[in-house]
């Protein structure tokens, strides 16, 4: 037996070479990663590449950004091409020695390191005396002059790794005139040429104004699309995709999926529980969408849908009154509790008193009258932030505090009778909601003045609902676990008692594979009623052990639990189809670099179709912009894409839903995506919501 009493271990560690390669951070999965090569589209196979201006693709220009950005609003979509045989003036100016910087702005998003990897690659081609700076800490690195020059070494450390290690990441813009002018002053002290920021939607917007503001001191600001939510995707006015999703987006699904798979193993061995998965997505719900594609979880809610929705039924009602009803446009939380609540009291009349359940963290933004209060708060507190010297949620830092000032904004409509953004109305209906909701929607608003529905507790707010409206079914008896007719039967002839005697009395079904308890019968009390009252037993007689037991188990207990999907997909490492996108990123952004472009964004055309057929492309940034509210006030900012209910993949999903909710005797329809594989053969190479789009188009041409 190992005395370890006087064992040093760590000298032990330190003088064993298998125990130290046990431990060791490095292992065969890193090492493989690392020295992986990731596909190059074909132009860049060519030293020289070049880009072409297209007139093809036209964009509805919002007047704002023409006045705004006049610099780069009349930029267009540039194809990058291979160039055999330039003359010796274009070979000086594609090799030249360059300053460049990189910078990642927001959350990570797999596939970033690559995005450097393939600039850094492509820009030491062309000369290897360039420098390639990496701005420390996201957009503060650029203001406080925090950098680290990049290195082979560094470089080849985090090739095919997730996360944003490299350089780190913030949150930071560069969104005043004080940023601005010491932003200008890190790009002449290092002499830079081009700077590259890696971001979203709001970093890309950024990098439009950086492009203007910057434009006259000769440097080019290329933005590059990234965020796992996947609403950066590029369409022109015709409709045709220019960017299909933005990189991360494909490993943070697959990630998100292959969890939520094991839960839907684990729900239908343990047959318990209901699995709440919420998964990111504040604005968009594609990540759900895919995540429904890749496990076939029994409910999926996309917001999309639900903001689409129509309740005819009340629609008719009111045309009969001769009246027309404006709220039957859209879900509300209550009925989309009922939709949820129908799915639950279907699978449990089965025998299915389980499932999982996937919703998007931004549900709450496509409910109407969620929406409305959201609105209205953020305009309430913007208002209240310019017109007083302190924040609103430090003049009233407790929700008692929050209520009493809404308070006086309804009774002030209500005495002086004009028009006020809170009234009496509005303070009626959300003195309705649950207190730690309020305090959810009262909450601060993130840097962009966007509603943190990531820190709202959707779930809790939804359940709360289903719970007590699933209690109000049961109590009417409607809430049933469905009893099997063999175990029914077995349990019975145990106790030496008749099935076909006591069946037409318990179940409104009997006869069918799975016996539904009538509605009737409600409690142990109503049960030996009916059997009185049939005559099976006596008044004074005890109800039969095993018929009793048949009633207990067709009584239901809703359990759930709760699961939050966002940050650890984020920080997967990625899949091999975001290894090589975001590679092909970097090596699109130099290119444009080394063209002489500015204010465009790097984007892959055809992402969507097989890696042969994909075209490094640059997109001008200010086309895409328009007017929207931030803050409780107008600005100009890249607009986010909502998933496409009319698209093949969405319908799909529609016309499955029912399949997938499992409503029905026998196995449940899950799906495995298995865990996410870096290199070989595998059939999701890319987001199955590209592989369905593809294929119904091919089949319906």
């Amino acid at each position: 037996m190992l005395n370890d009493k006087y064992i040093d271990f760590a000298a032990l560690i330190e003088n064993n070479p298998d125990i130290k390669q046990a431990v060791s951070n490095v292992n065969h999965e890193l090492i493989t990663r690392r020295g992986n090569k990731p596909s190059i589209c074909n132009v860049f196979l060519n030293e020289y590449n070049t880009l072409r201006e297209s007139d093809e693709f036209t964009f509805n220009i919002d007047k704002e950004a023409k006045k705004r950005l006049p610099d780069i609003i009349n930029n267009k979509v540039q194809y990058v091409e291979a160039i055999s045989s330039p003359d010796s003036s274009y070979k000086e100016k594609y090799h030249k020695r360059r300053n460049i910087g990189i910078v990642f702005s927001g959350g990570p998003a797999p596939g970033g390191h690559n995005v450097i990897a393939g600039f850094y690659h492509a820009a030491k081609k062309a000369n290897t005396e360039s420098s390639i700076f990496g701005f420390l800490l996201g957009p503060d690195g650029i203001v406080e002059n925090e950098y680290v020059e990049l290195t082979d070494g560094i470089v080849d450390e985090y090739s095919n790794l997730g996360g944003f290690g490299m350089i780190k990441t913030g949150r930071a813009k560069i969104d005043s005139e004080e940023k601005m002018c010491l932003s200008k002053e890190t790009c002449r002290r290092l002499k830079l040429d081009a700077l590259v920021i890696v971001g979203g939607d709001d970093s890309n917007t950024n990098a439009a104004f950086l492009a203007q503001e910057m434009n006259k001191d000769g440097i080019q600001i290329i933005g590059v699309p990234k965020t796992i939510d996947g609403d950066i995707q590029v369409r022109d006015s015709k409709g045709t995709v220019l960017c299909a999703i933005s990189f991360g987006f494909h490993t943070a699904a697959l990630a998100f999926a292959n969890a939520i798979s094991n839960l839907c193993t684990d729900s239908s061995s343990d047959v318990k529980y209901w699995h709440i998965c919420k998964v990111m997505g504040r604005v968009a719900s594609h990540l759900a969408l895919e995540v429904a594609l890749q496990t076939h979880a029994n409910i999926t809610l996309i917001g999309e849908d639900l903001a689409d929705y129509t309740d005819s039924r009340r629609i008719e009602k009111a045309k009969k009154e001769g009246a027309f009803d404006y709220t039957a446009f859209g879900m509300t939380l209550r009925h989309l509790s009922r939709v949820i609540c129908d799915g639950i009291v279907r699978r449990a009349a089965v025998g299915k008193n389980y499932g999982v359940m996937v919703i998007p963290e931004g549900i709450l933004e496509f409910i109407n009258e969620i929406q409305v209060f959201i609105i209205k708060f953020n305009t309430i507190i913007a208002q209240y932030n310019s017109t007083h010297d302190t924040d609103f949620h430090t003049n009233f830092p407790l929700l008692d505090d929050k209520l009493e000032y809404l308070r006086r904004l309804a009774k002030t409509s209500r005495e002086e009778g004009t028009f006020t953004i809170w009234n009496a109305r509005d303070d009626d209906l959300f003195n309705d909601i649950p207190a730690f909701f309020q305090e959810g929607l009262l909450m601060e608003r993130d840097s962009h003045g966007n509603f943190q529905f990531s820190q709202v507790e959707t779930d809790k707010v939804l359940m709360g609902l289903v719970k007590d409206y699933l209690d109000i079914l049961k109590e009417k008896g409607q809430y049933k676990i469905g009893i099997s007719k063999v175990y029914y039967a077995k349990t019975l002839e145990k106790g030496n008692l008749y099935p076909d005697m006591f069946g037409p009395v318990l179940f409104k079904n009997y006869g069918d594979e799975f016996l539904i308890v009538k509605e009737t019968i409600t409690s142990v009390k109503t049960l030996k009623q009916a059997l009185v009252r049939d005559g099976i037993i006596q008044e004074s007689d005890m109800i039969p052990a095993e018929v009793e037991k048949i009633f207990k188990k067709s009584v239901p207990s809703f359990k759930t639990q709760v699961h939050f999907y966002g940050y650890d997909g984020r920080g997967n490492d990625p899949s091999g189809f975001d290894c090589v996108y975001a590679y092909n990123l970097g090596l699109t952004a130099f290119s444009l670099v080394a063209n002489g472009a500015t204010g465009q964004m790097a984007a892959i055309k055809n992402l969507e179709k097989e890696f042969a057929l994909w075209e490094p492309i640059g997109i001008p940034i200010a086309s895409l912009m328009h007017i929207e509210e931030r803050k409780g006030k107008l600005d100009l900012v890249l607009e986010k894409t909502l998933v496409d209910v009319n698209s093949p993949c969405f319908k799909i999903v529609k016309a499955l839903r029912e399949k997938w909710l499992g409503a029905f005797p026998g196995e449940d329809d899950y799906r495995r995506p298995g865990p996410i594989r870096f290199v070989g053969k595998c059939e999701d190479e890319r987001p199955l919501t590209f592989i369905l789009n593809e294929l119904a188009r091919s089949s319906l041409d």
